[in-house]
This record gives structure tokens, sequence and C-alpha cells, in this order.
């Protein structure tokens, strides 16, 4: 075991994975395709991931899961895995994993953008940098400030019984963050907070997610009916690359706006919070280019005094991922991270569930991400060869 050995193979893995029933049943509850995602004409059954092994010449592998979805990222799996395959994975092979800052750069440099490609390497690149030296990842990012993450539940657009219902079985179960879909109408978001409001009462942190559903005036109307429930953060109310929208909804509401779907890269983070169109992170490490990046953002929006969501829907490899980080920048975060992969999907892909307990994850312990893909899993679900690249 060295942290000198270098890169000897990278192997892609497209994968797609079915929704769970849960997941399924409540897209099915919706007439607007709201339940739990963006509206789409195509049926959303299924999601797509890009999986990444590297090998050192020691035999060390580390693990990178990049979540994609064309609707929402306009990036495909395939895609992914070409832009590493005829482009980025040079600048990998051959490297050392521990240089991951002068990778990032090298490929910064030579290719403009990709930042979803890239990031899946610079989250294996980490796994095996820390395999190496057998120690978890959270150690080569700051260490931990926790080892137990409370979670924020997920809850999906329905009728305002059943979904309050959801949330008094989440409260139940020690979670104290919730995130409701809304998005049909400003009456109707009112009526959704106010039966889940009156169902959990007020020591409970609530967020919403509007997935791109309003124009600027209708999401303000929604937001100010809102105002009055103590929401912490509102997501996404207006279209992918509205930033003046943004800025002009978030001048006037008191509720923090937060991004996901319009956030895929640094500059992005950069422009929307000096242009005033957001009031608090929401972040997909693999997004903006990877851990380095993540990080990055999280530390620049804390010195413009913001939080930071951490916001994914991933397998097991990816909420490891999130966990990591998430237990090495707490004491900036200001906000449980939603990592609802447990409730999206049917199957995880790696060879053990989380550990949960009172609402709390349980960061995993032991080298790299602390978790092993299970291979018999992964080749289930392949929907095509694998890519193997080496020296």
């Amino acid at each position: 075991m060295s942290s000198s050995a270098s890169v000897t193979t990278i192997e892609l893995f497209e994968v797609e994975v079915p929704l769970s029933e849960i997941a399924r049943s409540a897209m099915a509850e919706s007439d607007t395709g709201l339940g739990m995602a963006i509206a789409a004409e195509d049926p959303w059954l299924s999601a797509e991931f890009l999986y990444v092994r590297l090998v050192d010449e020691d035999g060390i592998a580390g693990w990178g899961e990049c979540y994609v979805w064309v609707p929402e990222s306009a990036v495909s799996q395939r895609g992914a895995a070409m832009v590493i395959r005829e482009h980025i994975g040079r600048y990998v092979l051959g490297a050392k994993a521990a240089d991951i800052q002068a990778i990032g750069a090298r490929m910064d440099r030579n290719i403009p953008r990709n930042e979803m490609a890239k990031g899946v390497l610079d989250i294996a690149l980490h796994d095996l940098a820390a395999r190496q030296l057998g120690r978890p990842v959270h150690d080569l990012i700051g260490g931990t400030a926790v080892d137990r993450i409370p979670l924020c539940g997920l809850v999906p657009l329905a009728s305002p019984d059943f979904m309050a219902e959801i949330c008094a079985g989440y409260v139940a179960a020690g979670y104290r963050s919730l995130r409701i879909k809304l998005g049909t109408g400003p009456r109707d978001d009112l009526d959704i907070m106010v039966a889940i409001r009156d169902r959990v009462g007020w020591d409970v942190r609530i967020r919403c997610d509007y997935n791109q559903a309003y124009d600027a005036p209708t999401a303000v109307r929604s937001l100010r009916l809102l105002e009055p429930l103590d929401l912490d953060a509102a997501e996404q109310p207006l279209p992918i690359g509205d930033v003046l929208g943004m800025r002009w909804v978030q001048e006037r509401t008191s509720v923090p706006l937060f991004l996901h779907e319009g956030f895929f890269s640094l500059s992005d983070v950069v422009s929307l919070t000096e242009a005033g169109g957001m009031g608090v992170l929401g972040i997909n490490a693999e997004r903006p280019g990877g851990i380095t990046a993540a990080l990055r953002a999280i530390d620049y929006v804390s010195t413009r005094g913001m939080g930071t969501i951490i916001h994914n829907q991933p397998l097991g490899i990816g909420t490891a991922v999130h966990a990591h980080i998430a237990a090495a920048r707490w004491d900036r975060l200001g906000h449980a991270p939603e990592l609802a992969g447990d409730v999206m999907f049917s199957e995880h892909l790696v060879d053990r569930r989380y550990e949960v307990l009172d609402g709390e994850m349980l960061l995993p312990g032991g080298a790299g991400w602390g978790i092993e893909v299970d291979r018999d899993a992964l080749d289930r679900h392949l929907v095509a060869e694998p890519t193997v690249m080496t020296l």
C-alpha cells in the first residue's frame, strides 16, 4: 500500500436503477409530474448513473458515482463516459491519486466545462487516495466535526392530509428537518403547509421545493403566503437560468432561496450569490466538479454568511460521498443534508445499508468511503459494456 502508486486503470460503468415503489407511487399521484421531480413529458421510472473505478499499480481501487438525468442536468451517462474516455481520462492515467488538485487543474486547462465528468473522477480519486493511506475520506478534507449526521426527510407532492401523514412518520422516526414538494398553485401550497405545521408543530425545520414550477410573480405570491409558517428555505421556484428572476423574487421574500437544477459549476455559484439570487447554497458534489469544487463552494458561500444544503438522491457510494463532506464541513452547513436515495431507488449497489438512528446517519467507518460496491448488483443494472482504459 503506497500513496505514491499511480493510477493504471480507469473503468466506466453505465448504470440504470429503477425507482422504488414508494417513488413510483408518488409520481403516479401527481398530475403535473411534480410528485418527486421536475415536470417532463417522458415518464421518470428509473435513474441513470455513471460509476468510475480507478485502480492503482498496487491493485487498490477507488470508486466514484455520478447521478445524471438529462431533463435536469442535460448530461447523460454515455456523454459523461465519452468525455472521460476521449478527453480527460488521460490526465488521470499515470498520475498519483493524491495529486487531485493538479489533476483537476490539468483537466480544466485542456477541456472547458464538463464538470460532471470531471467530478466523478475527482470523487473516485478521493476514495483511492484515502484507501492508499488506509484512512477515511473525511480525514483528507478536514476531519470530522460530527460522526452522526442529522438527515432531512423528503416528502412527495400529494394531498395535504397524505403529506402531513408522511411528515408525522418522519418525526416519529426522529427526523427534525423535512423537505416538502410544492408547486401546484399558491393556495395549494398554503393548504399543504398549514396541514403539515398543524400535524408536526413548530419545532421541526421545514424547507420546500418548487421544482421550477412558477414564474416570478407567482413564486412571490406563494412565498409570501408561506412566510408565517417559518420556512428554512425554498428550492428552485423559477426555471433554470433565470438569475435575474431569482434575484427579483429573493428581494421580495424573507424566505432564503436555493437552487439545485440551476447550479452546475463554481461560476454558477459565484454569479447567483453576487447577484443576490439565493440565500442558501444547494449542492450535489458531482455537479460543480467533484468534492474539490463542492468544498470550495461551501467555503465560499460561508464567507458570504450563507449555509449549505447538501442535496442529492444518490445510491450507496454517492450517499457516502455526501456524508463525508457533511462530516467535514458540518460547522458551515447550518442545514440537515438531503440524502434521499434510500427512499428513491430500488437498489443501492453497495454491500450494506447505512445505519440511521433517530433520524441521524452514522458516518461510515473504515478506509475510503467506508463501504464497498456490490459488483453483482452493479452488473445487474449495466446498460452498456463497461469501458476499460489502461496506460
